[in-house]
């Protein structure tokens, strides 16, 4: 009960009852101690009440202030749920199937928020000053904004650190995110597509380390590197858009690179059934990628799997190389501003970045032949999603086509990139539901 009301005071304000015409709801109901989290609509006309909940139809009754109504599950089983409204929130018990005997039934309080009404159909631009952060991708934090497809977010990252732009500690280290953003509207199932309108440094450093992953050591470089893993500050002119080790002397006092600010967090909450995931790692709901191609002008795409989708965002880099492979990159803060929308009943088996010359599929696993398999699965199904191509088809163009890059190295997974540049597809008939359309 206390997620519930962390959640209403945080998003809501009380709304009047009168106001329930195709309402939209934010069920939590506790099972045993886990939260199961389901989208109600409300339609209510007199007393009666109709609607869905998580898609299933439901049929009920609202006298003042206390909501009755049955859901019909897909497998025939019924739902009854009996709650009181105090303006945008509601409390009750539900009466459901036991999950393990369907002849016997199981009592479960549940809760929930009202979402609010759009304020009118044209995208927004929502200026947001983050006041905590999360070191966790969870479906159980309160939402910081909610938010419509096609709504565009403008907000500042701290570094992988928690330091902010002006170099004050405002997080515990370990990657802290911004948010999460409640997408109105966003069901499991759907797809989140996630332009990165732009990403700007706001500071004039970057922390990063000297060494190397464990993952590329061979013995020999293993000795050779033992006492590395040190500090190394790199000097940000953002004027010319440059990074230089800062002091640096000898072979490395002139060198300097271009800057490419990227988002190494990007994510979705991860779906029932799934603890917290720790901002070090990564899933099918993205996470901690360390993509060097989340740049702006890119779109990612990650599969809702929570009411809401719940985005996240942090981690900022000034520039990365492929596998971030001295464990940091150039982390440090930066301004940004994402645009969110919705891709309506399309689900995606990986996290998708598009740029405006190639597609690309990550995939995230424990070794590199599984983030390879995930990759690679992830491209046969957007080429048969959106270019109307069969599996023969598409493992043809894959075997013409396909490029790999390691994406990470550093965390506990390992991250892989399938890309084809789009040059090469312009002959193929593009589908519907192509996402980015």
């Amino acid at each position: 009960m206390a997620a519930f009301c962390k959640w209403s005071s945080l998003v809501l304000a009380a709304l009047p009852l009168n106001a329930l015409a195709a309402d939209q709801w934010i069920v939590a109901t506790d099972l045993w101690g886990n939260t199961s989290y389901q989208t109600l609509t409300l339609d209510v006309q007199g007393q009666r009440v109709t609607g869905a909940l998580a898609g299933d139809a439901i049929t009920g009754t609202l006298r003042e202030e206390h909501l009755q109504f049955t859901a019909k599950g897909s497998d025939g089983q019924l739902y009854h749920y009996d709650g009181r409204m105090d303006g945008s929130r509601m409390q009750g018990r539900s009466d459901e199937p036991d999950t393990n005997n369907r002849n016997a039934r199981a009592a479960h309080d549940f809760s929930a928020w009202r979402v609010p009404a759009r304020p009118d159909n044209a995208p927004r631009l929502h200026d947001f000053t983050p006041t905590d952060y999360s070191n966790t991708f969870s479906a159980d934090r309160a939402p910081a904004l909610v938010i419509w497809p096609g709504d565009s977010v403008q907000t500042k990252t701290l570094d992988s650190g928690g330091v902010d732009e002006n170099g004050i500690t405002r997080a515990l280290f370990g990657n802290p995110q911004v948010g999460p953003f409640f997408v109105a509207g966003a069901e499991p199932g759907d797809t989140l597509a996630i332009t990165l309108t732009s990403l700007k440094l706001n500071r004039d450093y970057a922390d990063s380390l000297d060494g190397i992953v464990g993952r590329l050591k061979t013995p020999r470089i293993a000795t050779e590197t033992s006492a590395l893993g040190k500090p190394v500050r790199w000097q940000l002119d953002r004027t010319r858009g440059m990074a230089r080790p800062q002091g640096a002397s000898g072979a490395l006092k002139n060198f300097e690179i271009p800057v490419k600010p990227m988002l190494g967090g990007l994510a979705v909450a991860p779906g029932f059934g799934y603890p917290p995931f720790s901002t070090g790692d990564t899933s099918d709901f993205g996470g901690n990628m360390d993509f060097n191609a989340v740049v702006q002008g890119n779109t990612v795409y990650l599969e809702v799997q929570q009411p809401g989708a719940l985005l996240y965002l942090g981690d900022g880099h000034a520039l990365q190389g492929d596998g971030e492979t001295t464990q940091w990159a150039l982390e440090t803060s930066l301004d940004v501003v994402v645009k969110v929308e919705l891709i309506k009943k399309q689900s995606i088996a990986t996290p998708r970045v598009e740029s405006p010359t190639q597609i690309m599929t990550l995939g995230q696993a424990g070794s590199s032949d599984d983030a390879l398999r995930l990759a690679t699965s992830g491209m046969l199904q957007w080429l048969r999603q959106s270019y109307g191509l069969d599996i023969s088809q598409a493992t043809q163009v894959l075997g013409v086509a396909v490029q790999y890059n390691v994406v990470n190295l550093a965390g506990r997974s390992v991250g892989v990139a399938a890309k084809i540049d789009k040059s090469v597809l312009k002959g193929l008939p593009v589908a519907a539901e192509k996402a980015g359309d």
